[in-house]
């Protein structure tokens, strides 16, 4: 894996976890609505693995997941890259909202590629 700042790492973490958060209160919301969950679940599940893989690579935190686990979460956060983008494009410079989105591509990429290493390492 490339080299990352112990800063980038910190930061990569925290924006899955706050990533996380969001997931879970619209899986919550959205439940409670009666709506079609199945969108929400794949992403809370895809980026609670990219977590996870960021932890095993930089801190040895086990895992359980399985290959079958991690190729499906790749696909889904590469997935998301698009969506996540084009709002990047269309945000004002120096706001909020692009440092938000900034970290958040940054964390998924890490993400992936920690997958990447983990999956074809195997």
């Amino acid at each position: 894996m490339e080299n990352v700042s112990n800063v980038e790492k910190l930061e990569s973490i925290k924006s899955l976890q706050s990533t996380i958060r969001k997931l879970e209160t619209a899986l919550s919301q959205m439940t409670q609505k009666g709506a079609n969950t199945t969108l929400v679940k794949k992403r809370l599940k895809a980026v609670c693995i990219g977590l996870a893989m960021l932890e095993y690579v930089w801190n040895q935190s086990p895992h359980h997941y399985t290959q079958e686990d991690l190729a499906e979460a790749r696909n889904v956060l590469t997935g998301l890259f698009p969506s996540i983008e084009n709002i990047y494009i269309k945000s004002k410079v120096g706001s909020p909202q692009k440092t938000l989105l900034e970290r958040r591509i940054k964390a998924l990429k890490l993400a992936v590629q920690a997958i990447d290493e983990r999956y074809l390492s195997n």
